[in-house]
């Protein structure tokens, strides 16, 4: 049977309960990281509707539509190598996993959702056996042929029993900025009960709902990412599969996030302090409260305004404005603001795959980074606002040509 396109969600992920209240609403939005080339421009876009929920119940916070995950992640074009960033977070927290849990060259590490193998790279760099599952097919084809083995397929209970068979169990397995991307979290977590060993030990990172409220990070928000977690929530998911939360740290990779530690129930493993302090803030923060949600809803308006009042003046002034990145977040602030090319010029990117592509949506052509240099336009709108350290370093000659930067998360500002 053909799955639909888009499904909408009944329920929430991790409690199951069916009463769900809308927070916020972003419109009809193109799959983010579906770039298009010169001929798609004539034929139809697909987009779908983008609304966040909110369950009272356990205070997860989720999008209401879910759309085909084979539409979405067959041909990916987000690579992780192309970030020196993640590459030097992925090195240290390779380093840190196999110290804290003893892994040796007996180890088995299984990453879902490894794109390009940047991290399991890290561990085998350490002697440690890896296995890749990533659904991606152009991705998995290159982690494959720099010897990072990988399925190309998503993880599942089914893919879990596979690895057993041909594998073992293992010791670790991590979820970087993948494990918000499921809908069945119920599988997943059967294959996690199945693929793990009895002392077995999930690592997860993903962003933070807390940063993401108080940054006014809605850009964060689009079709792939399904959830976006707290820790209340989290530790009720967990339970239902006789697992449990014992550990957390924040992380300031993509604009604030987390990395979750999980083990079977029984084992020895206390909460720890760090943990139990996190799920104290929440409280305090009330950021399992729909006024608060409401709030954050309300500031996303204020950054639509303020950043399209101010693209229109430069466009009155006759300014030059670039984008600078074509991120996914990018693409649905841009979608969302209402951006193209009546307030922009184009867009750059350090990805390959992406130049001479046009951006979701806004339509906007993608060039290389090194037009910023060749060109010098007066003021870069920074997409990629999560690695903005990163990116002021590199933009340091343009700045001091006089080029101006505008920042538009947590609120409209120039640099």
């Amino acid at each position: 049977m053909k799955r639909q396109p888009v499904k909408i969600a009944k329920h929430c992920r991790t409690c199951k309960s069916s009463d769900l209240e809308k927070i916020l609403s972003l419109g009809d939005m193109p799959m983010v990281n579906n770039f298009l080339t010169s001929y798609q421009l004539d034929q139809p876009e697909l987009k779908f509707p983008l609304t966040v929920v909110f369950c009272p119940k356990c205070g997860m916070v989720e999008t209401l539509e879910v759309v085909n995950p084979s539409l979405m992640y067959t041909n990916y074009v987000y690579i992780s190598t192309f970030s020196k960033t993640m590459a030097d977070h992925f090195d240290t927290l390779a380093k840190s996993l196999i110290e804290r849990f003893g892994m040796t060259s007996r180890s088995l590490v299984v990453e879902m959702g490894s794109n390009d193998g940047l991290f399991l790279k890290k561990f085998k760099k350490y002697g440690v056996k890896v296995l890749g599952v990533d659904p991606a097919k152009n991705l998995a084809k290159i982690a494959n042929q720099e010897g990072i083995e990988t399925l190309d397929t998503f993880f599942s209970k089914k893919i879990a029993g596979k690895i057993v068979k041909e594998k073992g169990r293992a010791s670790l397995v991590i979820g970087t900025n993948v494990f918000a991307h499921i809908d069945d979290l119920d599988d997943v977590l059967k294959g996690l009960n199945t693929v793990l060993k009895k002392d077995g030990i999930f690592v997860a990172e993903f962003p933070y709902l807390v940063d993401l409220v108080s940054g006014v990070q809605f850009d964060t928000i689009y079709h792939e990412h399904l959830s976006y977690f707290s820790m209340k929530p989290l530790a009720h998911l967990f339970n239902r599969f006789d697992l449990e939360l014992f550990d957390v740290e924040r992380t300031p990779v993509h604009g604030g996030s987390v990395i979750i530690y999980v083990k079977r129930k029984g084992i020895k493993s206390a909460q720890t302090a760090r943990l139990k302090r996190l799920l104290a803030e929440e409280e305090r923060l009330g950021i399992h409260k729909k006024k608060t949600l409401d709030v954050f809803a309300k500031k996303v308006l204020v950054i639509k305004r303020d950043l399209n009042k101010l693209l229109a003046s430069l466009k009155k002034r006759k300014k030059k404005v670039v984008g600078f990145g074509a991120p996914a977040k990018g693409n649905i602030l841009l979608n969302y603001c209402g951006i193209d090319g009546k307030l922009i010029d184009y867009l750059t990117d350090n990805i390959p795959y992406k130049h001479g592509l046009y951006a979701p949506g806004t339509h906007l052509q993608v060039f290389p980074e090194e037009r910023v240099a060749e060109e010098q336009p007066d003021y870069l709108l920074l997409l990629p606002w999560n690695f903005k350290k990163e990116i002021l370093r590199k933009l340091g000659n343009y700045r001091k040509k006089g080029g101006k930067i505008i920042i538009p998360v947590p609120k409209v500002e120039i640099i």
